[in-house]
């Protein structure tokens, strides 16, 4: 019988192949906070500490675009992702217990959705 040569580039990979399409959209999303976050400092710096400039700075337009519920959304679409794939690879390395995993990562998707759709009632009602 012959030596296995399952090492180096050889290797027998197998898995869900998340890898880079996840760090990917890790970085992706990170970049997309990040940069929301300089938008609102700047907005915060220029608009007055009241609910009007607070709500100015989510409800502003360029034309009849409105520019900062659109970038809101976004940024809040981005961290959502972000944190799915944070929690889900949590899920993946340290729950073994097939069962209890699945139920954790839909109790993770059910709560982000409903994040997301709370978000989106309060942002384009104002």
């Amino acid at each position: 019988m012959a030596a296995s040569n399952n090492y180096g580039p050889k290797r027998l990979v197998v898995g869900a192949h998340y890898g880079i399409t996840d760090f990917i959209a890790q970085r992706v999303t990170a970049i997309i906070m990040a940069v929301y976050t300089v938008v609102l400092i700047v907005g915060l710096l220029v608009e007055p500490l009241s609910y009007e400039g607070w709500k100015a700075i989510f409800t502003f337009h360029v034309y009849t675009l409105p520019v900062g519920q659109i970038l809101a959304s976004l940024a809040f679409i981005a961290l959502a992702w972000h944190a799915w794939i944070g929690v889900r690879d949590i899920w993946m390395d340290y729950v073994k217990p097939v069962g209890t995993r699945l139920l954790l990562q839909v109790l993770t998707l059910l709560w982000l959705i409903g994040t997301l759709i709370y978000f989106a009632q309060i942002l384009w009602r104002i």
